[in-house]
């Protein structure tokens, strides 16, 4: 195939990924806030969700591990194993996400009962998070599939912000369910 060809495929092939990558940064997010508007009154109480909180900090953790082996690996120029631990990092995000919404979907809203200091550590950990939880879809989003690609320009341009914000909502998505595990009914 000639370049002009071959680069206006890839243009195209672009242009289909950026959109939608485009539209699942803006769906996650909205789908995720609906979720905190939903009546958890008319929740299915006939599913047991329970076992979820500590699966997502479960995963969580695996996922910053995951992101630390990628990282070290990177830096150490093995490639392969860098590429293994990111998707392994996305693979168990992408779990998390369907956990998460599962379980806001289906289970019963707990509310934060703590006061004092650690009262104001879970809200500025909790509200970091979330911000920064809708920041990371698109960054993520884009670092993966410049990766895939092989666009490594893109994606070590991208990476140098997703790679510390993804690995702060990991750790903070931890720290938020151990504040919180001991108000869960």
């Amino acid at each position: 195939m000639n370049t002009v060809r071959q680069n206006k495929v890839t243009e195209a092939g672009d242009r289909k990924a950026l959109v939608l990558i485009a539209i699942l940064s803006i769906a996650i997010p909205v789908v995720v806030a609906a979720l905190f508007y939903f009546d958890s009154a008319t929740a299915n109480t006939a599913v047991d969700v329970s076992f979820q909180p500590p699966l997502h900090a479960i995963l969580n953790s695996l996922t910053a591990i995951a992101l630390i082996v990628g990282y070290i690996n990177v830096k150490k120029g093995n490639v392969k194993a860098h590429r293994a631990a990111m998707l392994t990092a996305f693979s168990l995000s992408a779990v998390f996400l369907v956990s998460y919404v599962t379980y806001h979907f289906l289970g019963e809203r707990t509310i934060y009962g703590g006061d004092g200091v650690l009262k104001y550590i879970y809200y500025f950990v909790l509200l970091t998070h979330i911000v920064l939880a809708v920041v990371i879809v698109p960054l993520v989003l884009l670092s993966v599939y410049f990766g895939i690609t092989n666009q490594l320009v893109r994606h070590r341009r991208i990476s140098r912000w997703t790679f510390p914000i993804w690995l702060y909502v990991a750790i903070s998505g931890v720290l938020v369910y151990l504040l919180i595990s001991p108000y869960y009914t």
